[in-house]
């Protein structure tokens, strides 16, 4: 009577599909390669647009009582000298971010907080300083600094890690893939003028851990193929496994975007860059496991992951069996 219940009331992807996912290897690589290119060119010019936390700065965050008016602030603030301000709405039309340039000394950074106070009681009285962060130009450095090493020592481990695991055709399959999903998600970031700062940089390592973790479960399925079916072709093969762990890839896939939509919709400006970034690198990683990280390994792996595989027994009659 409950049987059904013992079964999936929903799969994303059927069981028993067949789709020949190695046809397009070629398409696949090559529009990678076009698109990580074209990021590291954005990249380069216009490029990122570095959070406070790595150009240093001060930001603050305003409430104003009456909806704000963004020229009579920005006119108020360059009056006093400090720099030029960067003001703009975010979530209403009474939340204001105010950007400022570093100031120098922490009394110098001090004394320009308390002038644009000033200012705004002048200009729009009662509105209140929800939040200051202040960083100088030694520490958005070390911060700068400490977040590319953060990238690259995830690469690095994440290198071993899938060396130890599986033969070296795997690693390198794993990490250039990492590599082109990476640089992907620096190119959305400078196309959609996402800020680039500690936050992003937690978002691009969580993207790297998933497609880690994705590809593993891939290249797990294949490893067993590979001593499953010992006569069967290695393009063949890398299908049979895709499609073996399709509906497990697209449902774990599914759950983070169900899960990191709502941040990016209602997160506010503090999650929504990491949220939208997350969106991004997940169907990247997604897809680069199907179209990137198999093709490399079959064409790495296609006359060495079969060079030990038994031949087929032949009988007396000299025929294969």
């Amino acid at each position: 009577m409950f049987n059904f219940l013992s079964r999936p009331m929903f799969r994303v992807v059927p069981d028993g599909t067949r789709i020949q996912f190695m046809k397009g290897r070629f398409a696949g690589l090559i529009v990678s390669v076009v698109l990580s290119v074209a990021s590291l060119v954005l990249a380069y010019h216009p490029g990122l647009e570095k959070g406070i936390d790595f150009k240093g700065g001060i930001l603050m965050e305003l409430r104003t009582p009456a909806p704000a008016d963004l020229g009579v602030i920005r006119s108020a603030i360059d009056r006093l000298g400090i720099g030029e301000a960067g003001v703009q709405t975010f979530g209403d039309a009474n939340s204001v971010l105010l950007r400022l340039p570093v100031q120098g000394e922490e009394s110098q950074t001090q004394q320009a907080v308390n002038a644009v106070r000033g200012a705004l009681d002048q200009v729009a009285p009662g509105t209140r300083i929800l939040r200051t962060d202040a960083v100088g130009n030694r520490v958005s450095d070390e911060l700068f600094q400490a977040g590319l090493m953060a990238l690259g020592l995830s690469l690095l481990g994440m290198l071993v890690y899938i060396w130890f695991r599986f033969e070296w055709q795997f690693a390198v399959g794993a990490v250039v893939t990492l590599i082109l999903d990476t640089t992907k998600a620096v190119g959305f970031l400078v196309v959609t003028g996402i800020e680039f700062n500690l936050t992003t940089v937690a978002a691009i390592l969580t993207i790297i851990g998933f497609g880690v973790n994705d590809k593993v479960v891939v290249y797990d399925r294949m490893r067993e193929n590979l001593r499953k079916y010992k006569t069967m072709p290695l393009r063949e093969l890398i299908d049979r496994s895709i499609n073996e762990t399709l509906n497990r890839t697209v449902g774990t896939s599914a759950t983070l975007l169900l899960s990191a939509l709502p941040l990016a919709i209602f997160g506010g400006d503090a999650l929504s860059g990491f949220a939208w970034t997350v969106l991004f690198g997940t169907v990247v990683a997604t897809s680069s496991s199907i179209f990137i990280a198999a093709p490399i390994l079959l064409f790495l792996g296609e006359n060495r992951l079969r060079r030990n595989a038994e031949a087929p027994a032949v009988a007396k009659t000299g025929k294969a069996v």
